[in-house]
């Protein structure tokens, strides 16, 4: 069970510390949050079913130092804001590895990665973080916003729990269960409504080829094609046709990454093989941008890349872009209001820049107030601001701005 107790919902290997460790969370959250704690009026009972372990005994005793490489900023956080962040309010529990989803009202759910059950709502207006009800399961998994407004949390937890949140209640109530327990795998909303969730690891860090698609209105996972490769840490891209393009990620439980992607298509419920990126890579971002191509960056193998690419939906084919400034693994991507990605974080720790998708360049967007080298969060909101909240040990409970 041990690579369930890695499971940082899509960021990274390295992400697992607020997941192994209910001491240290409750140390970095002890500086508390900027304004008064208000608990929902409604809220699920906080203590999981019996079917699922306690956080406790899901818990690792080893716990992963990152070293800096040299001639990387300093992990020390930066004393003030600056014109491209601004600090605001912290969150209850320091979190790594958390979820993020935006809701209908503008309000970002957030839960998960504090090694307990406890979930929060950060209120852009106001510009704190709240409680809600809690989690059934901890590490419940990747976000998805569905149709119908409720949050689906699945495909991540490692032991086949699924749920749904529900915005006008506060409360998380029991779905699904999964068909496969999983965890590192991908779970990606579907053009018509479904939810796709595919590959990861099962309880014996065997990788999974299987696939399984949530159906909201059954509340119901039924089992569909197979990846043509097993793997985890990968991504999943909603292409404008439809069809979902699953990259990369690690092949098994031995070191090495892969290179190949296949395209899923919900109509036949079938993977087939499309076009190779140029670099075999994990831990990497893919983010779909507004012409239609899909921005892939960082990630890495034994060591992390700067290098980028794009893939081509017309053709199959990933093709060459510009190079970020420094090279980035389990950094934050995030489609700007304007077209722009901004990639934060990573393993160069605090800096930023963004993508220029017309002139295919990056360029710099100064730094953060906190280093965030893995496990933070990003989410823009309807103000077209960024939300960057937690990650690793150097950023605990808090969160900042990015102002564009």
């Amino acid at each position: 069970m041990a690579r369930f107790l890695d499971n940082a919902a899509g960021h990274g290997r390295r992400a697992q510390l607020f997941g192994l460790g209910g001491a240290l969370a409750l140390a970095f959250a002890s500086g508390g949050c900027s304004g008064p704690v208000v608990t929902a009026v409604a809220s699920a009972p906080s203590s999981a079913p019996s079917s699922a372990p306690s956080p406790s005994a899901r818990a690792s005793s080893t716990i992963p130092v990152k070293t800096p490489k040299p001639g990387t900023a300093s992990p020390s956080a930066a004393p003030s804001g600056n014109r491209w962040f601004r600090a605001t309010g912290s969150m209850i529990v320091a979190r790594s590895g958390q979820a993020a989803v935006l809701l209908p009202n503008g309000r970002v759910l957030i839960t998960g990665g504090s090694g307990d059950n406890s979930a929060e709502i950060y209120d852009p207006a106001i510009g704190r973080f709240t409680a809600t009800g809690s989690m059934l399961y901890p590490w419940a998994g990747e976000g998805i916003l569905l149709r119908n407004g409720r949050v689906l949390l699945a495909g991540d937890d490692g032991y086949g729990g699924a749920e749904l949140y529900d915005p006008a209640t506060g409360i998380f109530s029991a779905t699904g269960p999964m068909l496969t327990p999983r965890s590192t795998g991908i779970t990606t909303l579907l053009s018509d409504g479904r939810v796709l969730v595919a590959g990861g690891y099962d309880g014996d860090d065997n990788p999974l080829a299987s696939a399984e698609i949530y159906d909201p209105a059954t509340g119901k996972f039924t089992r569909t094609g197979s990846l043509g490769s097993a793997r985890a840490y990968m991504t999943a891209t909603l292409l404008p046709n439809g069809h979902v393009l699953v990259a990369g990620g690690d092949p098994d439980s031995a070191p090495g990454q892969l290179a190949t992607a296949e395209l899923y298509n919900p109509a036949t419920g079938r993977f087939t093989p499309t076009g190779s990126m140029m670099l075999a890579r994990a831990d990497f971002t893919a983010t779909l941008l507004p012409n239609g191509l899909v921005l892939v960056a960082g990630g890495g193998q034994t060591n992390d890349y700067a290098s980028a690419e794009l893939y081509d939906q017309a053709t199959g084919r990933f093709l060459k872009t510009g190079a970020m400034a420094v090279s980035r693994m389990d950094q934050t991507a995030t489609l700007l209001a304007d077209g722009r990605v901004l990639l934060a974080g990573g393993s160069n720790y605090r800096t930023a820049e963004t993508y220029d998708a017309v002139a295919g360049t990056f360029s710099t967007a100064g730094e953060m107030i906190q280093v965030r080298s893995f496990g933070s969060s990003a989410t823009l909101l309807p103000n077209g601001r960024v939300l960057i909240a937690g990650g690793d040990p150097n950023s605990g409970a808090t969160a900042e701005l990015f102002l564009p």
